[in-house]
């Protein structure tokens, strides 16, 4: 018998792959089964170098994306499991601002950006179309996701 999916872990982990895909970083794979360190993952293809793309911004609003579909499903952020994640984030930020208070206003501002733009209709709803993939086969690969985000982006059937 397959152990049971957390919802919560499939939207978090759809949102960090949505994300990356509107922001042009392509996403390998995506998984909510559990392994020893983690709940699930989105790994991530490589990433096209652009000196004019702000990829510290980017990569906080990815590394943000997974709490922030959690709490708008949920009703509540859920740091503590999503630590790796902030920590990554507060890292980056860190090096942006440069000191501790001004970092942590970027993190602030990075979430509000994160939450908008998950909260579009058409991200949104991959969102949801993703995390139902997951919590029905535990795992999607990168081009299921592009499918399913790009397919999002037309509207609805």
């Amino acid at each position: 018998m397959d152990p049971p999916r957390d919802e919560a872990t499939a939207y978090h982990e759809a949102a960090h792959a949505v994300m990356a895909l509107a922001l042009g970083r392509p996403v390998a794979g995506v998984s909510i089964l559990p392994g020893r360190e983690f709940l699930g993952a989105c790994a991530f293809g490589k990433a096209v170098f652009r000196p004019s793309e702000d990829w510290l911004e980017r990569e906080i609003l990815i590394a943000l994306a997974g709490a922030a579909a959690e709490a708008r499903r949920t009703g509540a952020y859920a740091w503590d499991a999503a630590a790796r994640d902030r920590t990554y984030a507060e890292g980056l930020a860190l090096q942006r601002a440069g000191a501790a208070r001004q970092a942590q206003r970027l993190l602030r501002r990075m979430l509000s950006k994160a939450e908008h733009l998950l909260g579009r209709e058409g991200a949104w709803r991959a969102v949801e179309r993703l995390a139902a993939e997951l919590m029905r086969l535990g795992e999607i690969s990168g081009r299921t996701a592009r499918h399913l985000y790009e397919e999002c982006q037309r509207g609805p059937r």
